[in-house]
């Protein structure tokens, strides 16, 4: 097989050098051409290794910067989180201590309630037992002034007059059962600014039992009527404390939804629109 002259020339020269025999010039300038083309495609190869060990550098350099920042990211997010979470717990918070208010109103506004019912029918009750006091009171009235009519129309003899006494004592002891005279008395003295309660103080000891019974009729009626304006001026002021809870309720409310929105916006706002494991609180409207 023949070789080319170029490799045969070469095989020859590097036989001759390797035994001791001088190499001619054109071979050591032709290694010498090739020894610099090698030098020089090695200095271009490293060259080409360090542009790009340079952008690895570059690269790296710009991924710390960017975790960095990353991380200050995440940071700043967690301690936003957690205020957000505290934020919402006091929300929470003042949420239920707003609903035990709101209870404690709804339990106070019920009792008020109970109470204006029950002055009511103790009004409804107090007005009746004052008209029927009325209506007897009248009823004596007129006997008393039926009475005196016919005691100066007529003449008559002392027995018919006793009679008559006896008939009055008797309608008298059938509407009132019982005559407190202590508080007959009382009632005289409280108004005895009045001309005629003070005569009737005077004549005390010297009244009649029917006198007395219709007396006693008449303190009632009086003590009835003022239990009857107590009862109203109670009803009203209850009514009043009524609507002012009321009120109060409806502010308390309003209040708490309020609050309610608002933790249930930060909560969403917070996650992202999802639910965090930090940060997830419940909302219950």
């Amino acid at each position: 097989m023949d070789l080319p002259p170029e490799i045969d020339g070469y095989i020859k020269e590097s036989i001759d050098h390797s035994v001791g025999l001088p190499v001619s010039s054109q071979t050591l300038l032709s290694k010498l051409h090739a020894s610099q083309e090698s030098q020089r495609q090695l200095r271009d190869q490293h060259l080409f290794l360090l542009s790009k060990l340079k952008e690895k550098d570059d690269l790296i350099e710009r991924a710390r910067c960017e975790a960095n920042m990353n991380a200050q990211a995440v940071k700043r997010f967690v301690e936003e989180n957690q205020k957000l979470a505290a934020e919402c717990e006091s929300l929470v918070e003042q949420r239920v201590k707003l609903e035990r208010e709101c209870a404690l109103y709804d339990h106070d506004r019920e009792a008020l309630m109970e109470f204006g019912n029950e002055a009511d029918e103790r009004a409804q009750e107090a007005q009746e037992r004052a008209l029927e006091l009325e209506r007897d009171l009248c009823l004596l009235e007129q006997e008393l002034i039926k009475y005196k009519q016919q005691n100066e129309l007529v003449d008559s003899s002392s027995g018919s007059t006793l009679d008559e006494e006896n008939l009055l004592d008797s309608l008298l002891a059938t509407v009132t059962t019982t005559t407190d005279e202590s508080s007959t008395y009382a009632f005289l003295s409280a108004n005895s600014e009045n001309e005629h309660c003070e005569k009737m103080l005077t004549m005390w000891n010297c009244l009649k039992p029917s006198t007395r019974r219709v007396l006693c009729l008449v303190a009632e009626v009086k003590s009835l009527e003022n239990d009857k304006e107590n009862l109203r001026v109670n009803l009203h002021r209850a009514e009043e404390e009524v609507k002012l809870l009321f009120d109060e309720n409806s502010v308390l409310d309003e209040e708490n939804k309020r609050l309610a929105k608002r933790c249930k916006g930060r909560n969403h706002s917070s996650s992202g629109g999802k639910p965090t494991g930090s940060a997830s609180v419940k909302v219950v409207t």
